[in-house]
């Protein structure tokens, strides 16, 4: 009887001590009983520890670690699947932020280096029209040559109103014709491109306005990019040679 009784307060005690331990453990985080040492790398790859679990790692595992070093425990991700994609394109978006403003950052210093004063930046857009302006200059030759060609070929199918003309005159007048509107969509295309660049040159010189008068490279946004200049409607304004 008096062994029984032993027993019974025997058993009472460890279910004190277990309630006393489980309360505890309720009240600290997990796996932060003292000296834990947490780690962990976050999503932008940087090596992290505390004392305590970091938020920068609740959608990873932390390792728990003893003061000397050892494993103690491995604690799995503390978010839900919907959380963690949630946190995840937070931080995508996040970086590209980041990516995008240090690329504006890098633009932006490039443009100063390139360009120290709208002298030099004037030049520079000189240089870049030169080819397209000589490529214009080329062809308006080439087409007053053409036009020159034609004329007394148009004058000789006069005498044939009426008539289907000789193969070899109407295969002159194709030939220059054909010849005729190629110089034409060149310089039609030419023009384009002169538009394109000034456009280009344009954007970067109200940029420059604003470093040059003190505004921070990266502070501006992205550099608009122009829309390409279109050589379908300065084609379809030339008109093209009249058929005999």
């Amino acid at each position: 009887m008096q062994i029984g009784r032993v027993h019974r307060c025997a058993l009472a005690a460890v279910a004190g001590a277990v309630l006393a331990l489980a309360g505890v453990a309720q009240a600290q985080p997990r796996g932060a009983e003292p000296g834990a040492i947490f780690t962990c790398t976050s999503a932008a790859g940087k090596r992290l520890s505390s004392d305590r679990p970091i938020p920068e790692c609740l959608d990873r595992e932390q390792r728990v670690l003893n003061k000397d070093g050892s494993l103690r425990m491995v604690m799995p991700p503390s978010l839900t699947a919907d959380e963690r994609a949630a946190l995840e394109e937070t931080e995508k978006r996040k970086l590209q932020e980041r990516n995008a403003k240090q690329d504006a950052m890098r633009r932006d210093r490039n443009l100063l280096a390139r360009y120290p004063n709208e002298a030099a930046h004037a030049k520079a857009r000189e240089a870049a029209l030169e080819p397209a302006h000589n490529a214009i200059a080329a062809s308006e030759k080439r087409l007053a040559e053409l036009e020159k060609e034609r004329k007394p070929l148009q004058a000789e199918t006069e005498f044939y109103q009426g008539k289907p003309l000789p193969a070899k005159l109407r295969n002159q007048l194709e030939s220059v014709d054909v010849s005729i509107q190629a110089q034409r969509t060149t310089v039609a295309t030419q023009h384009a491109e002169v538009g394109r660049i000034n456009a280009n040159f344009d954007a970067e010189l109200a940029r420059l306005k604003q470093l040059w008068g003190g505004a921070a490279p990266g502070s501006l946004g992205a550099l608009p990019q122009p829309a390409a200049a279109s050589a379908g409607a300065a084609t379809a304004a030339v008109p093209a040679p009249k058929k005999p």
